[in-house]
């Protein structure tokens, strides 16, 4: 399967998180298995639950103690377990929340409408639990523009928002329906299949732990279609510029080179209030096997935000 220019962006990038052939280029020194040894460092946390507006049941967890919460959003077709590597070190610093999104991990799965404004629902929901006095939103992939529809119901307590390998198709058009039915043939006919084929040929390095591509692969293809298809499809539908304006916080974004840099200058003419950290040499998931550089890289962005 090889989803082609434009639609490869939309369909990738704002959802799986990343586009193009893999990179020559070696992943970052720091680039471990992850996959193995981020669990046995993970802190434990009692799984607390808390209804979204629809009623559907949304699964979070909660560590560490302090002024600012993070709140951790995962990306498409994922769940709350990518961010295991960054638990630890965030909650010596801040009050870090993990949330799976509706029809992920142990959140339930009874929703209608697999829509963004749900999705941020969720994290409002469980946002609307938290007695911090500010909370930065931190989303993968989809959990981008998830943060993005969550923020206007979040208000002041909002400090920023980071979004991790999304927001390449900012300033973009959306895809003609056309073209986006045709790239999406191949998940239909065949989800697990062509999203094993996906994460393995177009989110890692070539080098890439076997272990942390298949944990990935298992953890995407185990979605169930309908849902998951739905989602690809709203994503691939979004225009950022419907969203964009109402957030009036700052944004930084935190993005890979694999299948080439952002257009930094293109988000910035788009989100006055946007940066661009770029993780030269990382792939898709470099909160998981380059977890010491993405941890370094997190905790400047989130100083710099907690300190504004």
């Amino acid at each position: 399967m090889k989803l082609s220019g434009r639609v490869l962006q939309c369909a990738a990038l704002a959802v799986l998180t990343a586009c193009g052939a893999h990179h020559s280029t070696a992943p970052g020194p720091a680039a471990a298995s992850a996959a193995a040894s981020a669990p046995a460092s993970a802190p434990l946390a009692a799984t607390q639950f808390t209804a979204s507006a629809d009623g559907v049941r949304i699964a979070w967890h909660q560590y560490g103690q302090g002024e600012t919460a993070v709140v951790l959003i995962h990306g498409w077709a994922t769940d709350s377990s990518i961010w295991r590597a960054q638990l630890a070190m965030l909650a010596a610093h801040y009050s870090v929340v993990t949330l799976d999104l509706a029809g992920q991990g142990a959140s339930g799965a009874n929703r209608q409408a697999w829509t963004l404004p749900h999705f941020a629902q969720d994290v409002a929901a469980v946002a609307a639990k938290l007695p911090n006095a500010h909370i930065v939103l931190v989303g993968d992939g989809l959990g981008g523009p998830v943060a993005l529809e969550a923020a206007p119901l979040i208000g002041a307590r909002l400090l920023g928002i980071i979004g991790v390998e999304t927001f390449r198709t900012i300033g973009l058009s959306p895809p003609l329906p056309s073209k986006l039915d045709h790239e999406l043939r191949s998940f239909r006919a065949d989800y697990p299949g062509t999203v094993r084929q996906f994460v393995s040929g177009t989110l890692f390095h070539a080098q890439a732990d076997p272990a942390l591509v298949h944990f990935v692969s298992d953890l995407m293809a185990q979605t169930p279609p309908d849902p998951a298809l739905a989602v690809l499809t709203e994503l691939n539908r979004l225009d950022y510029a419907t969203i964009v304006p109402a957030v009036k916080v700052p944004i930084v974004v935190i993005d890979s080179d694999l299948g080439g840099a952002v257009d930094a200058a293109r988000l910035q003419h788009a989100a006055a209030r946007l940066r661009v950290v770029t993780l030269a040499g990382d792939d898709s998931f470099a909160m998981l096997d380059d977890a010491q550089r993405f941890n370094a890289t997190l905790l400047q962005a989130l100083a710099a935000l907690a300190g504004q």
